[in-house]
């Protein structure tokens, strides 16, 4: 039986450019499907992801804020493209590029959402690191986790704002041409 939490290792898992981690979550992000890239780079067996939610890859050095951007993009209907840091369910960690869209049902209702992630370039990790630091600093200084994440979001929405662009356009900015556009 695997531990209840997951501790990071600080040891960096990566995977191969041509490879593309898949898994889908019904609408609640309860895991569904997971492809064998996915459960071999994280590090639990099938019968540990499907039905758990997709927050058990959450690393505790990923900001909120940049979940409550995917979530309400994704649940307003829209895709997102987002950098991710994931832990393993072993204690290491691997960032991803990932790509999320709703997954629609009869009249266009939601019905789940599709990820696919990509090996990001160490170039945009290098970009994103100082970025996703910043916003969990500023979380640590709040008690409360809802109010963590307002200050969080808050921030964030301020780096974009002071460079004039959203945080898709963010995101392509630092990514290669060549890299997880589909």
């Amino acid at each position: 039986m695997r531990q209840a939490k997951v501790t990071p290792t600080g040891i960096e898992r990566t995977f191969g450019a041509e490879e593309i981690i898949v898994s889908k979550t019904d609408t609640r992000g309860f895991i569904t499907y997971a492809n064998d890239v996915f459960i071999r780079v994280c590090g639990y067996a099938e019968h540990e992801l499907v039905g758990k939610p997709h927050s058990i890859i959450r690393h505790p050095e990923m900001p909120r804020c940049v979940f409550k951007l995917l979530w309400e993009t994704i649940e307003a209907g829209d895709e997102i493209f987002a950098y991710v840091l994931n832990l393993a369910g072993d204690g290491a960690h691997y960032w991803v590029l990932a790509h999320v869209t709703p997954t629609f049902g009869p009249g266009d209702r939601i019905v789940g959402y599709h990820s696919n992630r990509r090996s990001p370039a160490r170039s945009a990790i290098r970009v994103v690191q100082p970025l996703y630091s910043e916003l969990l600093r500023e979380e640590s200084r709040h008690a409360r986790p809802s109010e963590a994440m307002e200050a969080s979001t808050a921030v964030l929405l301020e780096r974009l704002q002071a460079a004039g662009v959203s945080y898709e356009q963010f995101v392509w900015s630092i990514t290669p041409e060549t890299a997880g556009r589909s």
